[in-house]
């Protein structure tokens, strides 16, 4: 079972010139829509004057959700090539946005497919792809009398720890990397410790 992934470690910067016009292209590590959506405000803000801003991104573990944008370029010339480079990339969870400002010489649809493209790769070239993991969220509650079996299970399955609470009854979140899932539940069942759903 495949359980990693390959996306960016920061966001990064890329600028290619073509005949005049400028392509200003980022790239940004994501893990939701609302992010991407945020991004998009920001550089629409900061870059108003700008004549086109075109982006692409995917989205998700085994890349179930991408979308391509040609903010007014024509069809297929500018979503679909940065797409094409973060698919040819193997990425997920990223996003690139390139903002074009005009020169004044048009491009063609050819001219434009290529200056998109290349913008893309200088944003992904000017970054670092690193593989992540799958993880689930766990949360776990328990009398304070089980933790160092608790800890021992941690441990042993190298879970990560994403939050906890200590008291009489004590609460713990972990991140457990997918392909050790059912490994874990059976553990938590020989312990008799409550799995708490979100």
């Amino acid at each position: 079972m495949k359980d990693t992934y390959l996306t960016l470690s920061h966001t990064s910067e890329g600028l290619y010139k073509e005949k005049g016009s400028k392509f200003l292209s980022f790239a940004f590590p994501v893990s939701d829509e609302d992010e991407i959506k945020e991004h998009l405000e920001t550089l629409k803000k900061q870059y108003y004057d700008a004549r086109h801003h075109c982006y692409a991104y995917i989205i998700g573990s085994e890349q179930e959700k991408f979308r391509a944008n040609d903010d007014g370029e024509p069809n297929h010339s500018a979503g679909d090539p940065i797409l094409g480079q973060i698919r040819s990339n193997q990425l997920t969870n990223t996003l690139i946005v390139v903002i074009r400002y005009f020169g004044g010489t048009k491009l063609g649809v050819g001219g434009l497919v290529s200056a998109y493209k290349t913008a893309a790769a200088e944003a992904i070239s000017n970054n670092e792809i690193i593989e992540e993991i799958v993880k689930s969220k766990y949360k776990l509650q328990f009398d304070y009398i089980a933790m160092n079996d608790v800890m021992k299970l941690v441990k042993e399955l190298e879970l990560d720890i994403l939050d906890q609470h200590f008291d009489n009854t004590c609460l713990l979140t972990l991140g457990v990397r997918k392909k050790l899932i059912d490994q874990f539940e059976s553990k938590i069942e020989d312990l008799d410790l409550v799995i708490l759903i979100d």
